[in-house]
């Protein structure tokens, strides 16, 4: 078993993991845009729809080494063919066939006037001038034509969609230089908590009284992966210092990330020091486990718009956290306003209920032809060790045992 009944986050007023989703994606707004050559475009989304500028390919080309043939008929096996020239790829030669005629090609080569096919050389007899055929061949073989592929005006890539290696490499193919894109978001960490360690040298964990800080890395090494630069920052749970870096920081980023300080303890600055300073909350607490002091505010003022995603302290807390509304708020702000991709899977074994919906980290595997999801041990929201086989994040409905077999819904890490 994985969970106990819990009444933790039963009272009233919290929101629930759906209205959370909806109202970062009612609240976020796409950063501005800029143009930028295709090759630095990597891991970026387009802000406009691109549309093709030519033909693919742009001409009638050899998909083989062989010879273009013009020929009567529905087979050409046997036939003899005259060879009147060569067209290499990339060549300018240029060539009207006549019946009874070849003309020597390779692949990518032009295809000349009158061509009704192409032989590849493994099914040729070569002559001196002339050549015969040894298979059977059928008309059209072997002929890339102009525009099979994208036709001239056609909608090559649409606003939204996101920039990977195979992406450039079709824009790049299609003659497309440049793009205009959404401008990726200048993201600060904040970790506070006096309790956390900046550094393994930390003269005062022999005390007893520090912990090795994981959200730190963390959340450093989930920007990277995500292709996102950031800049990490410790502070102290010292109102006046809260407060000040959000002053500082709220018209230097567009997003600001926090970890812990923003439940109801005496020494939860993060959300009234973001009032203080502008922010305006969207909302504050949800009805999940783990991260249920989960806090999102944004600050606009005429030249600027920042948002605040405070997290909980508690390291699995903040890793789930950033997998489903981080990942969320960050593609939003590039233009990329799909909802996250649930995957449905069988669980394995039963889960008893709890009051809050869950995130609980899986195995998933596939089993016979089925997704399956397998429970770790260690959900506790400062445990981290399971990440280590963690590879999804299964959503687990409040109040409701489930049972082996049941069909839940997985996201992939």
């Amino acid at each position: 078993m994985v969970a106990t009944v819990s009444a933790c986050g039963a009272e009233k007023g919290l929101i629930s993991i759906d209205q959370a989703i909806e109202i970062i994606l009612q609240q976020t707004q796409p950063l501005s845009i800029e143009n930028k050559v295709l090759q630095a475009s990597l891991h970026h989304y387009l802000a406009e729809d691109i549309h093709a500028q030519v033909n693919l390919p742009t001409f009638s080309q050899s998909a083989v080494d062989g010879y273009a043939l013009c020929f009567d008929g529905e087979n050409a096996q046997d036939q003899t063919f005259e060879v009147i020239g060569e067209i290499r790829a990339g060549g300018d030669q240029q060539f009207q066939l006549n019946h009874g005629q070849a003309v020597r090609i390779f692949t990518g080569g032009k295809i000349p006037e009158n061509t009704t096919t192409v032989a590849r050389q493994e099914i040729v007899q070569a002559k001196q001038s002339s050549i015969t055929i040894t298979e059977p061949l059928r008309a059209d073989a072997d002929i890339r034509h102009v525009g099979e592929e994208v036709s001239k005006e056609q909608l090559l890539a649409e606003r939204g969609q996101y920039l990977s290696v195979g992406a450039i490499a079709a824009l790049s193919m299609a003659g497309v230089f440049e793009v205009t894109v959404f401008k990726q978001p200048k993201i600060a960490v904040l970790i506070t908590g006096d309790e956390v360690a900046t550094s393994s040298n930390d003269p005062s964990m022999d005390a007893s009284s520090k912990v090795f800080d994981a959200n730190g890395p963390l959340l450093q090494a989930w920007c990277q992966s995500n292709h996102f630069q950031v800049d990490v920052l410790h502070i102290v749970d010292d109102e006046a210092v809260v407060n000040d870096t959000f002053h500082r920081l709220k018209t230097q980023y567009d997003v600001l990330i926090t970890t812990g300080g923003v439940s109801v303890g005496d020494y939860d600055y993060v959300r009234p020091c973001a009032l203080n300073n502008g922010f305006t909350q969207h909302f504050w607490k949800v009805k999940q486990k783990p991260g249920k002091p989960l806090f999102f505010a944004s600050f606009q003022n005429q030249d600027h718009h920042c948002y605040l995603l405070g997290l909980p302290g508690n390291p699995a807390a903040v890793y789930v956290c950033m997998q489903v509304y981080g990942k969320l708020l960050l593609n939003t702000l590039q233009g990329n306003c799909n909802t996250l991709q649930w995957f449905s899977a069988t669980l394995t074994q039963p889960i008893k209920a709890d009051q809050r919906e869950r995130f609980i980290r899986m195995v998933m595997a596939f089993d016979q032809g089925r997704l399956t999801v397998q429970p770790l041990a260690k959900q506790q929201s400062h445990m981290l060790s399971n990440l280590m086989q963690a590879n999804c994040l299964v959503r687990v409905p409040s109040d409701r045992q489930c049972e082996a077999g049941d069909p839940l819904q997985v996201l992939m890490l």
